[in-house]
């Protein structure tokens, strides 16, 4: 089903699905002997949410002929990308912490666990922001698990496309303390104004010695909407309801690394690829041209 400007969704539908899918690809990466992240939170999550695709792929019990096609160096690839990309900004998040900073907020945090599994220093503060029902059903599974959170939380369950500055405000932000952001998996699923309209509200809610994290994808403004639906399409022959050709926003948008640069940020953009060479990890075979994943640079900024 298409975007539409008030469509909503939960862990199992439209956008919460790939919430679900990132954090399933954690769940794995997690149980790999190399050890490169560890959430153990994402496996009791994607359980909760009970997409049955995703349980299956998180117990190794999907169907072989999903990656029939597919080189096993390949799937590993897309396991280790998920390792690399959690790594990142987990590491940002602890980088934020160790110069001073005792804010954060998640954009669109879906099954994001790091107000749990992160060790915030005393006295920070992490604010998560997503729809009201992804919310109540993330804290409900926290609370069954007996989990804690090792920083203060607050959650926010409102629309990004509503007055969430306010609501934000109202949860006790403090916009003259220096804000680690993080908009992780977040903006190919946004509109081209709004992905500028999101920084621009960052860059005014956020004091001198912020700092951002999000990806960038320049394969998204001339991505074929037909390819992402093509691209999971043998994942919906095997029951998941995920079409991605209807999720994203394609066409021309703003650079990420330019545009924050334009409004005061000292940014720095890491290639995929690099991720995967600090991470001592062989750089996955090149993806199909179609993807518009294919190349992701990781982005992190500082307000000077």
């Amino acid at each position: 089903m298409a975007r539409t400007d008030n469509d909503t969704w939960d862990l199992a539908s439209s956008v919460g699905t790939t919430a679900t899918a990132v954090a399933a690809g954690r769940a794995l990466a997690t149980k790999d002997p190399r050890g490169l992240i560890h959430d153990p939170f994402a496996d009791p999550l994607v359980r909760a949410v009970g997409v049955d695709f995703f349980v299956k792929m998180i117990d190794g019990e999907l169907d072989e002929a999903l990656f029939s096609d597919v080189a096993p160096e390949r799937v590993q690839g897309m396991i280790d990308a998920m390792a690399v990309r959690t790594k990142f900004f987990d590491d940002y998040f602890t980088s934020a912490t160790a110069d001073g900073t005792r804010q954060a907020v998640i954009l669109a945090s879906g099954l994001d666990a790091r107000a749990y599994r992160l060790p915030w220093p005393s006295g920070t503060v992490v604010f998560e922001i997503d729809q009201p029902q992804v919310i109540e059903f993330k804290t409900g599974v926290f609370d069954g698990l007996g989990a804690a959170p090792t920083a203060q939380r607050h959650t926010i369950g409102i629309d990004l496309r509503e007055d969430w500055p306010t609501a934000l405000q109202a949860a006790g932000f403090d916009a003259a303390a220096p804000t680690a952001w993080l908009a992780e998996g977040l903006l190919v699923y946004l509109p081209p104004e709004a992905q500028d309209r999101l920084f621009d509200t960052i860059t005014s809610l956020s004091a001198p010695g912020s700092a951002v994290a999000t990806e960038y994808v320049p394969g998204i403004i001339d991505f074929d909407p037909q390819a992402g639906t093509d691209m999971t399409s043998t994942a919906r022959d095997h029951g998941l309801d995920l079409d991605m050709g209807s999720l994203v926003y394609t066409g021309p948008r703003s650079h990420v690394i330019e545009y924050l640069g334009a409004k005061g940020w000292a940014v720095t953009g890491t290639p995929g690829p690099e991720l995967f060479q600090r991470s001592g990890l062989p750089t996955p075979p090149e993806q199909d041209d179609n993807s518009p994943f294919g190349e992701i640079v990781y982005v992190s900024a500082t307000l000077n």
